[in-house]
C-alpha cells in the first residue's frame, strides 16, 4: 500500500514537471522561432527589415510588461489558474498570428503572445519553487534553465524546417496544439490550491530586501552579457572571422546545446553544495568566458572563440540555477509569483541592454554603425572593448554577490 502511494506521488511529480517544463519550452520557443523568419515576412509584406523587427521586439516588449502583472495575479487569483489563463492566451494569439492578413495585425498578434508567455515563464517557475521537494529545489530550478535553452536552440532550426516545407504561418500554427496540450496537462495535473494563499496586502515591491534586490540586479548583468554573446559573436564570426552563414550558426549552435546538457547537473550542484558556492563558481566561470572573448578570438581565431564559449555558457546554467533558488529560498508561498515575475523582469531588461547598449558599445569599439564597410582589426578591436567591459560587469556582479553572502552570515 505504502509503495503504491510512493508510485502515485512519483507520477503525479513527473506530471508537474512535464507541464512547467512543456510551459517554459513554448515561451522560450516563441521568442526564438520567429527570428528565422524575419527575411521572408519582410518579402511577403514588401517591408523594410527594420519594420519587420517588431514582429519580435513586440514579443519581447509585451513579455517583459507582463511578467509582474503576471506573478501578482498568480499570488492573489492562484498560480494554477493564471497560468492556464496565460496558455489559452498564448493559444488564441498563435492562431492570430497564422491568420494575420497584413504586418500589423502580425505584430498585434505576437504583442499579446508575448504577454500569453509571460504568463507561462513566470508562473512556471514559482509553480516548480512550490511543488519541489525542498531538497531539490536547485535541480528543478536547472531543469527549467534547461527547457528554457532548447526551446531557444530548436526554435531557428524548426522554423526554418516549417517555412521551406508549409510557409511561414505554419511557425505560428504549430504552436497552438502544444499550447492545448500543456493547457489539458494543466488542467490534470497541476494542484488545485496553488497560490492564492496568504495575506496579499502591500506593493509588489513589498517582497524585497537588500538581498533579494542584488540577486536581481546580479541577474540583470548576468542576462546582458549572455545577451551580448549573441548580438556580438555573429557580427565577429562573420566580418572579423570570414565564416559563411552555415558555419557561423553552427557555432552559434555551440553554447544552447551545452546549455541544455549543464543545466540539470547545474541545479544538481546546488542541491548538494548549496547556491552560494555554485553561485560563486558560475560566476568565476562567467567572468573568465568574457575575458577570454576579449583577447583568445583575436588570438587563435575560431579556436579561442570556441573555446570561450565553452567556458562561458556552463557558467551562466551554474549561476542561473543557483541565483533563481536563492532569489525564492525563504519566499512566502503567497510572495512567489511576485518574486518569480522580478525575476524575469530583471532577465529581460538585462536582454534589452545587452542588445542595445552593449551593441552600441561594440560600434563605438568598431568605430562605425556602417559595420559592413569596418575592416576586420576595428572588427576585432569593437569585440575586445565589448568583452572587457562585459569583464568589469561580471566582477561587479561577484562583489555584489560576495557582499550579500557576506551580510547574511
Amino acid at each position: 500500500m505504502k509503495q503504491a502511494g510512493s508510485f502515485s506521488s512519483v507520477k503525479t511529480k513527473t506530471g508537474i514537471t512535464i507541464t512547467l517544463g512543456l510551459s517554459m519550452l513554448l515561451a522560450s520557443f516563441g521568442t526564438s522561432i520567429a527570428n528565422i523568419a524575419l527575411p521572408t515576412l519582410a518579402e511577403v509584406f514588401s517591408v523594410p527589415f527594420v519594420q519587420v523587427q517588431a514582429v519580435i521586439v513586440a514579443y519581447l516588449v509585451a513579455l517583459t510588461i507582463s511578467v509582474v502583472i503576471a506573478g501578482h495575479l498568480g499570488d492573489s487569483r492562484g498560480l494554477k489558474p493564471m497560468l492556464m489563463a496565460g496558455l489559452i492566451v498564448f493559444a488564441a494569439a498563435s492562431v492570430l498570428c497564422g491568420a494575420a492578413a497584413n504586418l500589423w495585425i502580425l505584430i498585434g498578434a505576437r504583442a499579446i503572445q508575448g504577454a500569453g508567455a509571460a504568463f507561462m515563464m513566470t508562473l512556471s517557475m514559482a509553480l516548480m519553487r512550490q511543488t519541489a521537494n525542498e531538497s531539490r529545489i536547485g535541480q528543478a530550478m536547472g531543469l527549467l534553465g534547461t527547457v528554457s535553452a532548447l526551446g531557444t536552440a530548436i526554435g531557428p532550426s524548426l522554423g526554418g524546417l516549417l517555412i521551406e516545407v508549409t510557409g511561414w504561418r505554419s511557425i505560428f500554427w504549430v504552436q497552438f496544439p502544444l499550447a492545448g496540450i500543456a493547457l489539458i496537462l494543466a488542467f490534470a495535473t497541476l494542484p488545485g490550491d496553488s497560490g492564492k494563499e496568504g495575506n496579499h496586502s502591500g506593493s509588489v515591491w513589498s517582497v524585497l530586501d537588500r538581498s533579494l534586490v542584488s540577486g536581481l540586479f546580479v541577474n540583470l548583468l548576468v542576462a546582458a552579457v549572455m545577451m551580448t554573446t549573441l548580438v556580438v559573436g555573429p557580427f565577429y564570426l562573420s566580418l572579423g572571422l570570414g565564416l559563411k552563414a552555415t558555419q557561423i550558426g553552427f557555432v552559434m549552435a555551440i553554447g544552447p546545446v551545452i546549455s541544455i546538457f549543464s543545466g540539470i547537473p547545474s541545479g544538481r550542484l546546488v542541491d548538494a553544495w548549496g547556491s552560494g558556492r555554485v553561485l560563486t563558481t558560475g560566476l568565476t566561470l562567467l567572468t573568465a568566458g568574457t575575458f577570454l572573448l576579449a583577447f583568445l578570438p583575436n588570438l587563435i581565431g575560431i579556436t579561442g572563440y570556441v573555446l570561450s564559449i565553452i567556458v562561458l555558457t556552463p557558467g551562466y546554467q551554474l549561476f542561473q540555477a543557483a541565483n533563481n533558488t536563492a532569489v525564492l529560498a525563504n519566499v512566502p508561498k503567497d510572495r512567489r509569483g511576485r518574486l518569480s515575475g522580478l525575476l524575469s523582469l530583471s532577465r529581460n531588461i538585462g536582454l534589452i541592454t545587452g542588445a542595445s547598449a552593449m551593441g552600441a558599445v561594440f560600434s563605438f569599439g568598431v568605430g562605425t554603425g556602417e559595420l559592413t564597410h569596418a575592416t576586420a582589426s576595428a572588427i576585432a578591436a569593437g569585440m575586445r572593448l565589448t568583452f572587457l567591459l562585459a569583464t568589469g560587469m561580471m566582477v561587479s556582479a561577484m562583489a555584489i554577490a560576495y557582499s550579500r553572502t557576506f551580510s547574511r552570515a
